[in-house]
């Protein structure tokens, strides 16, 4: 709810887009990038990334908050890539149970830059789009199954809601000394714990909403919309930038000639 009211404030220039034109360009780029694994448009791609976050009201710190772990997710990969990838071209460090050389560095460069290149659009995209404006898009525009849509949405929404029970009961545990303390095995015990409670929570939720949907007749054949989804001007411009960054960065890799084909590729 909170991340809704956020949103509903924010009149940034990308909030203010239309969910579908936003989401298309992001399909965009993420395509691009799954093709190839070189560094080079994982750069460009990221580079002009980071300079919509401003047009979507978001900051460095909250890109951080939102996305740290995908971001630690990107790190990791890139260094095992580095360090599990065959040897080509010179050693750079051998510490004689894992080495780097020259082309395993730049593969695993490559996989981690690719990884937040792909991961940056779907958290700008959730973080400048509501979720009912997102599921009224596809389902106005798009012309996707009325159900499928909603059930889309109930579970988008019920993400939210299940981080925040997991902390409330996880204060709840802690209040009556389950979890708190005790060796790492007691700990695990607690989480587990903590998760069992968590499952029967989201089944509770899950059951109460589809009651309640169906009690509602979301599964009519005939639907209304309280929010019409419409396209202007500025969602050709998401578009079209969208296209510009793909395009961007499978000319600069060409140009460099590091373009290096996900099917094809020899390292």
């Amino acid at each position: 709810m909170r991340d809704a009211l956020a949103l509903r404030g924010n009149r940034s220039v990308l909030t203010r887009a239309n969910p579908l034109a936003k989401f298309t360009a992001v399909v965009l780029i993420t395509f691009v990038l799954a093709l190839s694994i070189d560094w080079v448009s994982a750069s460009v791609a990221l580079a002009f990334e980071l300079l919509l976050f401003p047009l979507a009201g978001l900051t460095l710190v909250l890109l951080w908050q939102r996305g740290w772990p995908l971001i630690l997710a990107a790190a990791l990969g890139g260094w095992s890539t580095a360090i599990l990838a065959p040897d080509t071209g010179s050693i750079l460090v051998d510490t004689g149970i894992w080495s780097i050389s020259e082309g395993s560095l730049q593969l695993g460069l490559g996989f981690a830059l690719r990884g937040l290149a792909i991961a940056l659009p779907a958290v700008l995209l959730m973080s400048c789009t509501d979720p009912t404006d997102l599921a009224d898009a596809l389902a106005q525009k798009a012309k996707l199954p009325h159900r499928f849509v909603l059930g889309t949405l109930a579970a988008m929404r019920l993400v939210g809601l299940m981080a925040e029970e997991w902390q409330t009961i996880g204060m709840a545990r802690r209040a009556r000394g389950v979890g708190s303390r005790g060796n790492p095995y007691q700990r695990i015990r607690a989480t587990l714990g903590q998760s069992f409670g968590l499952l029967v929570q989201a089944i509770r939720r899950a059951s109460r909403l589809a009651v309640t949907m169906e009690a509602r007749g979301f599964g009519g054949a005939e639907r209304t919309w309280a929010r019409p989804s419409t396209f202007s001007g500025l969602d050709a411009w998401v578009l079209l930038g969208g296209l510009g960054i793909a395009a961007a960065a499978v000319g600069a890799a060409l140009g460099a000639g590091t373009w290096n084909m996900v099917f094809l590729a020899q390292q």
